[in-house]
């Protein structure tokens, strides 16, 4: 030994070694069409990645019936009091998170709703939490402690193989919830776990096994598409306008008026003076527009039909 070097310990047995685990699934190959990325100029890393983006619409398309059955599921869930989970380890995770959030404030959802889940806790949604994805365990427990006979509950991993994922919708099953999950790999052997399976077939990432690129779009893309499909066979959307939406500032106060004034075809002073005398509340304001009632009836006939704007406007016009 050199001097001055301290001699190991005998005694003090060695950490144990961390498992390994090497993923078969698709978005863990090789791209060919990007084997040269680190010698292409900046113009040209920036076309390959794009035209590799311009896979995932289809990809989505190809699974629109089962993301259809999701919502179905979802709409009978939240009907009979239940609620929706996200469960996601990394950018899976961050991303049920991200949805989750944006439906409050963009359809005025009771935030019970919708639930995300994320393994590491609220700090992975800002850092890695090492090791937090291989907790099979953990998901368990955080599902067994949370979930509810008749909710329904979405895995979401790029691999479909995330242990923290598969744990949660393994006790979220047996508390007799309905489970879906949500992966870029169309041959994970976890499809036949849960009821439904949306496989979305990415392929190769541009950088090896990076799903932050086509697989988290494609993941984007997929709740995008089922959580707002979920708001408006809610009733939460009118035509194609938000009539839900909590106006927390200047812009939506505006874009209040905005979506009256499309909705009816009344000027703006009219749709401004109807939101007063509905104390704010846009779905009484358009009712009341729309059909021609007063206000106070607008709001029963609202709340008859379950503050469905088309109910409403029936039982008006009946």
């Amino acid at each position: 030994m050199t001097a001055g070097a301290v001699e190991p310990d005998e005694d003090v047995p060695a950490p144990p070694a961390r498992p390994t685990v090497r993923v078969g699934a698709p978005t863990e190959r090789r791209n060919p069409l990007s084997v040269d990325l680190d010698l292409m100029s900046t113009r040209d890393v920036l076309t390959v990645i794009n035209e590799a983006d311009r896979r995932v619409p289809a990809a989505v398309a190809a699974v629109l019936d089962e993301i259809a059955t999701t919502v179905d599921l979802a709409v009978a869930a939240l009907r009979g009091g239940h609620r929706v989970h996200y469960f996601g380890a990394g950018t899976s995770g961050r991303l049920g998170v991200l949805d989750a959030a944006e439906l409050a404030p963009t359809f005025n959802s009771p935030r019970h709703w919708f639930c995300s889940h994320l393994a590491g806790g609220p700090d992975a949604m800002w850092r890695a939490v090492e090791d937090a994805e291989d907790d099979e365990r953990g998901g368990a427990v955080e599902a067994a402690g949370c979930v509810r006979a008749g909710d329904l509950v979405v895995g979401l991993a790029a691999s479909g193989r995330t242990p923290y994922v598969l744990g949660a919708l393994a006790s979220a099953r047996a508390k007799g919830a309905s489970t879906v999950l949500l992966c870029a790999n169309p041959e994970a052997e976890a499809a036949r776990a849960v009821d439904v399976f949306i496989g979305v077939d990415t392929g190769p990432e541009v950088v090896t096994g990076s799903t932050r690129m086509k697989a988290g779009t494609a993941q984007k893309l997929v709740l995008n598409t089922f959580s707002t499909a979920v708001m408006v066979r809610l009733g939460r959307v009118y035509s194609n306008l938000m009539i839900d939406m909590v106006a927390t500032n200047a812009k939506l106060r505006g874009r209040m008026i905005s979506i009256l004034v499309e909705a009816t075809g009344c000027s703006e002073q009219v749709s401004q003076q109807a939101l007063s005398a509905a104390d704010g509340d846009l779905k009484t304001a358009l009712v009341s527009l729309v059909s021609g009632a007063e206000v106070d009836a607008a709001r029963a006939a609202l709340a008859r039909s379950a503050d469905q704007v088309r109910g409403a406007l029936a039982l008006l016009a009946s």
